[in-house]
């Protein structure tokens, strides 16, 4: 995703929507998350989700962009962004691309697919 975030930089500007907690520990937890020590609770306030935005952002190295989807989740319910989601919208407000349920179904040889159909070679 980095990869096609930077050819596209010209055209495009990614974001990284972080919606609600997928595997908080005062409810489905994994045990990666255990071993890794990624271990939050359910955030009760838009202040204890931001912190747990950071520490994601910071914890991958992510280098887009992060946004927060607020506590009433209106940005995962609009975009079906949970646990994960790639989409593409355009100008318009309107969604012209939108992944598979991640993390296994975002493929990012389709998201350049995508890419590629709303910036032909001929407008590069």
């Amino acid at each position: 995703m980095e990869r096609l975030c930077r050819e596209y930089s010209d055209r495009v500007q990614p974001y990284l929507v972080y919606v609600r907690e997928a595997h908080p520990d005062d409810g489905w937890q994994m045990k990666s998350n255990k071993r890794d020590g990624v271990v939050y609770d359910t955030p009760k306030s838009l202040q204890e989700r931001a912190k747990i935005a950071t520490d994601c952002v910071r914890g991958l190295g992510l280098t887009m962009p992060c946004l927060l989807d607020g506590m009433d989740n209106a940005v995962q319910m609009r975009y079906r962004g949970f646990p994960a989601r790639a989409c593409l919208v355009g100008k318009d407000g309107k969604i012209v691309f939108i992944s598979k349920s991640g993390p296994r179904g975002i493929n990012p040889e389709e998201i350049q697919h995508a890419l590629d159909a709303q910036f032909p070679a001929a407008e590069r």
